[in-house]
């Protein structure tokens, strides 16, 4: 029953936090980058939505203002990477770094309850007399849905195109006229403001927000990423990945949950969660080298005969 319990509330927060997923997969796989930004970002989205929510703003407006502080955030660490030249990873750090005491500035401490606040997780409970956990699902869901679908749309469009494009082949879109350094901005402005919206949906879910509550943000990303990839394929439809991602975040809150359920110490979790990454990306291989194995005897087979 604790498992199933444990399961539960680990689906609701793997919905929420498959928007950040979102977010790591159009920098990671659309524009090849690994941006260290979302690790702050992911704070800064919680931190402004709490702070805004806690002055008396409708929550669902705060959330639209995280998303535009995701937007900023983004917005500077492509201008350095592509105006500063600074190197890509480093660009993040530096605007994730930057980010820590943004966010205790905004928040003026560091952390904010949102306990007897209202809230669009607090609204759905009163609204529906359910609990955290389902409206926390309902609402992860609702979000996932339209975001996909305006990824999906969005990154159909001439300008999406583009900014696939930017990621595949960078020197040819740059040969056909497209300005490479525009696309990587928006790219990364789009992906830190998913991020940053990500992170206001986990604040309001779990009636804080703290400054270190996007700590290990980019490893969660990229291990919900991989899981998505190996276990639902990204070769079948655009929209197929985009759904798939999100799921690889809810599976990826599964094994944590029920690791820990089986006795595993908090402290470990670190170390799990870069156990499941290598063995996320070692599947691929493993099955490359096994097809290999079985279609070079039956090659030779058929040239004997």
């Amino acid at each position: 029953m604790g498992i199933l319990l444990a399961m539960q509330g680990a689906v609701s927060q793997g919905v929420l936090w498959g928007i950040m997923t979102l977010g790591v997969y159009i920098t990671f796989r659309i524009l090849n980058i690994a941006d260290m930004t979302c690790d702050g970002s992911f704070a800064l989205g919680g931190a402004v939505s709490a702070t805004l929510i806690s002055a008396g703003m409708n929550p669902l407006l705060s959330l639209l203002i995280a998303f535009f502080a995701g937007v900023i955030a983004g917005a500077i660490t492509g201008l350095l990477h592509t105006k500063l030249k600074i190197h890509e990873i480093l660009a993040g750090i530096l605007s994730m770094i930057a980010l820590y005491s943004i966010n205790i500035r905004i928040m003026g401490r560091a952390n904010i309850p949102l306990l007897g606040v209202k809230t669009v997780i607090s609204s759905l409970c009163a609204l529906l007399s359910i609990n955290t956990v389902p409206a926390s699902l309902i609402t992860g869901v609702i979000f996932s849905v339209v975001l996909i679908a305006a990824l999906y749309w969005f990154l159909g469009t001439e300008i999406g195109s583009a900014l696939r494009a930017t990621g595949n082949n960078e020197r040819m879109v740059r040969a056909v006229g497209v300005d490479t350094d525009k696309m990587k901005v928006a790219g990364l402005m789009l992906s830190n403001g998913l991020i940053a919206l990500s992170g206001a949906l986990v604040a309001q879910s779990q009636g804080y927000a703290d400054v270190m509550m996007g700590q290990g943000t980019i490893v969660i990303g990229l291990a919900s990423i991989i899981l998505g990839e190996v276990i639902f394929g990204h070769h079948i439809a655009f929209w197929w990945s985009l759904m798939g991602i999100v799921l690889g975040s809810v599976v990826y809150r599964i094994i944590i949950a029920v690791v820990l359920q089986l006795g595993l110490k908090s402290t470990d979790l670190k170390l799990l969660t870069a156990i499941i990454v290598v063995l996320a990306l070692s599947i691929p291989v493993i099955k490359k080298k096994t097809h290999r194995r079985t279609a070079a005897p039956a090659a030779s087979e058929e040239k004997n005969a």
